[in-house]
């Protein structure tokens, strides 16, 4: 195994006229690769405790999606969900990963479904957390008003208590640990979000439509696992029931005590529901 100071490193590439940045764990030699994709207004810090917690197993990779994190931004017209995949093929191809497995929340989630139903040579198994090709409208309308909400702090402790009273689930010091991953300071000192200002409006989001989406899901040839929250305001038991029977071979697991956000909500148990998974 590596060094502690070297168990993890950070990296930028360019591709596709953008910047990347993305986080590597080493893992055990030989590891096949996991690589991780965060969620809207999400980042690649955001895996940290799980990722480490799957070095025993795992060469881990976490991207930091366009417009998102460290990585660079797309624009107004930027920000489809194929463009998004493109983006991954790229990757994929630039590192030479072969045989490695995926795992997408939430719009990493519609990103995964993408990319798998194109059935790529060098994908051996999905996870998609949290997402399908139709979601609860009120859910998709609470992320919405979020995207819209105030976004300028005088201070990460302010940022924080924004984000604590949004969403009081997770643990408190894995909670700060993504804000505080999260910000960066304008030139007035006030604290933003790290994410493209055209993502505030949440429309900018291009998803595939949700007959499209119900195809890709059809056509992936890999074991797949569907995680949920079981307090899930954007994934309902029916659809995602429905997702699971579509999936050839899919399977399902779903996490208490968690929302929409589940790696971020209960930490504990979606580690012990993908590491099922991912080591069964």
């Amino acid at each position: 195994m590596p060094a502690a100071d070297e168990a993890v490193v950070d990296e930028l590439i360019e591709m596709r006229g953008l910047r990347f940045h993305y986080r590597d764990w080493k893992g055990p030699p030989g590891a096949s690769a996991l690589v991780l994709l965060h969620g809207y207004t999400g980042h690649a810090r955001s895996w940290d405790a799980f990722a480490g917690a799957m070095t025993d197993r795992y060469r881990v990779i976490a991207l930091d999606q366009r417009g998102h994190g460290e990585s660079g931004w797309a624009g107004a017209d930027g920000y489809r969900i194929e463009d998004m995949a493109d983006d991954l093929t790229a990757f994929v191809s630039a590192l030479g990963l072969t045989g490695f497995t995926l795992l997408g929340l939430s719009m990493g989630g519609m990103v995964a479904m993408e990319y798998a139903g194109r059935r790529p040579a060098e994908l051996a198994a999905v996870v998609i957390v949290d997402i399908a090709p139709e979601l609860v409208s009120s859910g998709a309308g609470r992320i919405r008003e979020g995207a819209r909400a105030s976004d300028i702090f005088p201070s990460r402790d302010a940022a924080f208590a924004a984000a604590r009273a949004d969403n009081p689930r997770p643990p408190l010091a894995h909670h700060r640990h993504r804000v505080d991953h999260s910000l960066m300071r304008l030139a007035d000192g006030t604290w933003t979000w790290r994410f493209d200002r055209v993502l505030r409006t949440a429309s900018a989001l291009r998803p595939r439509d949700a007959a499209t989406a119900w195809r890709s899901c059809e056509a992936i040839n890999v074991p797949a696992l569907l995680i949920r929250g079981a307090e899930s305001d954007l994934l309902s038991p029916e659809i995602a029931a429905r997702m699971v029977k579509t999936i050839p071979g899919g399977r399902f697991a779903e996490v208490a005590a968690s929302g929409h956000a589940v790696p971020l909500d209960a930490p504990e148990g979606f580690l012990s529901a993908a590491r099922d998974f991912l080591t069964g």
